[in-house]
């Protein structure tokens, strides 16, 4: 039977209350209970029905609920009497970090002050409680957003001490997305004041708390332990490649189509969405589904980037941008659908980001971007078991986003895609003219110095290559650094069709220590290596006509470029 597909609610008792489309979750229930852990951190990607999960956390233990079967009557979770005996029997502290978005400390420390504060105010009763002695009452009067940074650390430890005397039963903390504001701290520049601030919190609410019965946390991402859960030695974490809750977050591709059935769908339908927005996988359960697209879809009855549109991916974005030669010749395999081998540590330290190729993929694949295809077991030298993983880009839908991200880039120079014709068709001196407009306007985006450095306008030009690639990936294989002949070449464009022209491109910065006068003369040593390297062997080889091979020789120095053709 067709049920009422309503977007982007995270509230589970509304959902039940007015019968709105669900997939059945409540067994995370039992096998978070089960478990025993005493603090659990879950990490996935964002739209994976995390803030829902933990909001039906609270519903079915804290007794703020008492009595509510009816919102778990005909779940999973029914099924097993023990439970039923657990609903609504705790008292829960439930806090979210999901909106403190802000670009400095002093508003970032503002708002969590008040989210506790706000954690309080559902509580005021208990002010008059006889189980509050006359400190625990003035203490209370100190929680607002203007606290002092000792206050808000011990803040949530005394309120499950409150609730624990008044109750006589310990507290179960849930703190959804916790990492938000950690990401927002890298990102601005105020990392360092934050991670103090919130070791002191989450080492005094999560481990130093008597009054604790279980806690858990979400997130995106398992920020490193130095940084903010250096005494958390009591933390299960679970991440994209733990088996633990393989399911509970996301749907399984059976939850899909009997989703798609339900609502009378066809399978044409089906194998839109498998070709879409299938392909994550937790731990050894692949064909996992975003929630956040699968539900528009059965909305809307359409295709489209869903998932990949609710964010502006700005971080992900400045990481590529920045990122080194290796950085990017990578990312136009994975643009082209293959895959790449990496060292994966899922702790992810922010500092490192800018300056370690792995941390990225690590929080690439912690973001969903990436999936893993395969992974491989070695011994290191300290004889632990270390792991390499092969990544691939998750599916469709992250592709093309990824390709409009690139597109992004060059939105502004509309000289483009002029350029890409002048080069197909050898003209040398339109090339010159659009590409000398496209470096002054669009060089700043790929310089990763405060100052510019030798390698800036490689990097330039990579990035340059990625937006030839999303305009021409149907019609040209591209490839970059790869061998040919007796060397490696920079770009090589290799026509699907015998019929275009293949182009091979050698850039060089000008080095007058080996007697390089001008921007001529080095543009003729970059012909002279494409030709002395026998850079077109590889190409002649696959049956391409020598004479519509066109090679070109980039020479730049700053901003300057000159291009000669060979």
């Amino acid at each position: 039977m067709k049920k009422t597909i309503a977007i982007g609610i995270q509230d589970f008792e509304k959902i039940r209350n007015n019968q709105i489309f669900y997939i059945d979750k409540t067994n995370f229930i039992k096998e978070w209970w089960d478990k025993k852990d005493d603090v659990t951190l879950i990490t996935r990607p964002r739209r994976f029905g995390k803030t829902l999960n933990m909001n039906m956390l609270e519903c079915f233990f804290s007794n703020k609920y008492e009595g509510r079967s009816d919102l778990f009557e005909g779940l999973d979770i029914w099924k097993h009497e023990e439970y039923r005996k657990l609903q609504g029997t705790y008292p829960v502290i439930f806090l979210s970090f999901a909106g403190v978005k802000y670009t400095n400390y002093e508003n970032t420390r503002k708002s969590i002050n008040e989210i506790i504060a706000n954690c309080y105010d559902q509580y005021s009763w208990l002010i008059d409680s006889d189980t509050l002695s006359e400190n625990d009452k003035k203490y209370r009067k100190k929680i607002n957003t203007e606290m002092d940074d000792s206050t808000a650390a011990t803040s949530l430890n005394n309120l499950c001490k409150h609730l624990y005397n008044h109750y006589g039963k310990k507290c179960i903390i849930i703190l959804d997305e916790y990492d938000t504001p950690l990401q927002e701290a890298y990102v601005n520049n105020f990392w360092n004041e934050l991670v103090a601030y919130t070791r002191a919190l989450f080492n005094n609410t999560f481990k130093t708390n008597p009054y604790m019965e279980r806690g858990i946390m979400t997130g995106i991402t398992r920020v490193s332990k130095e940084s903010v859960f250096s005494d958390l030695n009591n933390l299960n974490v679970v991440t994209t490649t733990s088996d633990e809750y393989a399911t509970a977050f996301g749907f399984t591709e059976k939850e899909v189509f009997e989703a798609t059935d339900a609502q009378g769908m066809t399978e044409i339908d089906k194998q839109k969405i498998k070709q879409w927005y299938d392909g994550f996988v937790f731990g050894n359960v692949k064909d996992i589904y975003n929630p956040w697209s699968i539900i528009n879809y059965l909305d809307k009855g359409k295709i489209d980037k869903y998932w990949a549109n609710t964010s502006g991916n700005g971080l992900i974005s400045k990481l590529l941008q920045k990122g080194d030669n290796a950085l990017k010749i990578n990312f136009e395999s994975l643009l082209q659908g293959e895959s790449i081998i990496a060292s994966i540590d899922e702790q992810i330290v922010f500092n490192q980001l800018d300056n370690n190729i792995d941390a990225v993929w690590s929080l690439l694949l912690a973001s969903g971007y990436l999936k893993v295809a395969d992974y491989t077991e070695y011994a290191a030298l300290d004889d632990e078991s270390q792991l390499t993983y092969t990544l691939k880009l998750t599916n469709l839908e992250t592709t093309i986003m990824f390709r409009e991200m690139i597109n992004g880039w060059f939105k502004n120079t509309s000289s483009f895609n002029s350029f890409v014709k002048a080069m197909f068709n050898g003209d040398v001196d339109d090339m010159n003219g659009y590409m000398n407009r496209i470096a002054l306007s669009t060089f700043s985006y790929f310089d990763t110095g405060n100052t510019p450095s030798d390698d800036a306008p490689e990097r330039f030009y990579h990035g340059f290559v990625l937006g030839l690639l999303v305009d021409n990936v149907n019609d040209y294989t591209i490839t970059s650094n790869r061998e040919s002949g007796f060397g490696r070449y920079d770009i090589m464009l290799e026509p699907k069709n015998e019929a275009n022209p293949a182009v091979i491109i050698e850039f060089k910065v000008i080095n007058k220590n080996t007697g390089e006068k001008d921007l001529s003369d080095t543009a003729d040593n970059a012909i002279k290596q494409i030709n002395d390297k026998k850079y077109k062997e590889s190409l002649i080889a696959k049956g391409i006509n020598e004479a519509n091979i066109l090679i070109y020789g980039f020479a730049f120095e700053g901003k300057k470029v000159l291009i000669k053709k060979g």
